[in-house]
Order: structure tokens, then C-alpha cells, then sequence
């Protein structure tokens, strides 16, 4: 049970679904209708690839769900277990997400796949940032666990066991921010293509900014 939840948990949560939700958007809309914020639908077309495309098409999409995986592996390096806690180099990290997004913008505006590579380095990254808090699962840049988890509580609450409120009340911000994220993302790409990343890129500066500004004050 989530018996308190902090504020910055849940805006934190929010806010780095809305930048995978833009991210993702961007990477369907230009990256040839491939999602980089998780690997579920790349690892499809990867099996399916090895039968119907060519060779330099399947290495791409290994290279897609390799990147991701060094995203997840920088996370891992620089913080000490998956459970979310106050006082971790979260800042740190969320700045190199900004760099990648960056790096991406300028390799995708020159026609380079480099740009897809570094989006879902970005992706992973910031999967692997916090897997947990207070034993919920924190996943901010795919909803397909969240919502499996959301039935289970729902069939839970059915067989008369206690419904969790606040664990829910962190789920649903997690999908408003993806799909917020979603839309805001098909719009600003179809007035600036891949200029539009500079967005989630920005706001992954700006939320670090604010999580070094909130830790100060907290250790204060």
C-alpha cells in the first residue's frame, strides 16, 4: 500500500510520461512508424524482419533495441538499485536525456538513423531511472504493464481485498501524461518534423533543474 505519496512523485511521474509520450509520438510519425519509448512492437518487427526485409533493415531495428538497452545500462551504472528515493543523481541523468534528445535532433534533421539510435537511448534511460516506489511499479515510458496492473487491482477490489487509491491515482497520471504526451507530439511534429524534440529535450532540463532545486531545500 502507497500510504503517502509524494507530490514530487506524482509530478515527476507525469511529467517523464509526457516527454516519452512526445518522444514516442515523434519516433511513429518519423521514424518509418517505429515506437522507441519501448521495445514490444521493434522486437516484432525484428522477428518478422529476418523473414521479409533485408539485411540493413533488420540491423537497424537490433541497433534500436540495443541503444535502449545502453540507455538502461547507464541508469543501472549510475544509481544504486530501481527503487525511486529523494537524494539520487536523478538530475544527472535526466540532463544526459536532454543531451541524447539533442544529439538526435541534429543527427535526424541530417537524415542520419545515429537520431533514432540516441531517441531510444534517451527512452531507455529514463525506463530504467526508477522502477519502483513503495512497491509500485514505476514505468514512465510504456503503459502496457500499468495497465495490466490496474486489472489486477480492479480484480482484486472484486475478490474484497483493499483497493489501493493512491498507487491508482499514480497509474492514471503515468497514462494521462503518455497520451498527453502522444498528442502534443503529433502536433508540434507537423510544424516543426524533428525540431519538435527540442520540447521533451527542454523539459528534461527543466525537471532536473527542479528535482536539484527540491532536494536542496529537502536536505535542508
Amino acid at each position: 500500500m502507497i500510504s503517502k505519496l509524494p507530490r514530487w512523485v506524482e509530478y515527476g511521474s507525469f511529467v517523464l510520461a509526457l516527454v516519452a509520450g512526445l518522444v514516442n509520438s515523434v519516433g511513429l510519425l518519423g521514424f518509418q512508424h517505429q515506437s522507441v519509448s519501448h521495445l514490444s512492437g521493434t522486437a516484432t518487427l525484428l522477428g518478422t524482419g529476418l523473414i521479409n526485409t533485408n539485411l540493413s533493415d533488420t540491423l537497424h531495428l537490433v541497433f534500436i533495441l540495443l541503444s535502449f538497452l545502453a540507455g538502461s545500462v547507464i541508469s543501472g551504472y549510475f544509481l544504486n538499485g530501481g527503487s525511486l528515493k529523494l537524494g539520487r543523481n536523478y538530475s544527472g541523468l535526466l540532463s544526459l536525456e536532454a543531451i541524447f534528445l539533442f544529439g538526435a535532433i541534429y543527427f535526424l534533421s541530417n537524415d542520419s538513423v545515429n537520431g533514432h539510435y540516441l531517441a531510444s537511448a534517451a527512452c531507455g534511460l529514463q525506463n530504467a531511472l526508477a522502477t519502483t516506489y513503495s512497491g509500485a511499479v514505476v514505468r514512465t515510458t510504456h503503459v502496457t504493464g500499468i495497465f495490466t496492473d490496474i486489472g489486477i487491482m480492479l480484480g482484486s477490489k472484486l475478490r474484497g481485498e483493499t483497493f489501493d487509491r493512491r498507487k491508482l491515482t499514480l497509474f492514471l497520471l503515468i497514462i494521462c501524461g503518455f497520451i498527453s504526451g502522444g498528442l502534443f507530439g503529433a502536433y508540434f511534429f507537423n510544424l516543426l518534423k524533428f525540431q519538435a524534440l527540442y520540447i521533451p529535450a527542454s523539459i528534461c532540463l527543466l525537471l532536473a533543474l527542479s528535482y536539484s532545486i527540491y532536494n536542496i531545500k529537502a536536505n535542508q
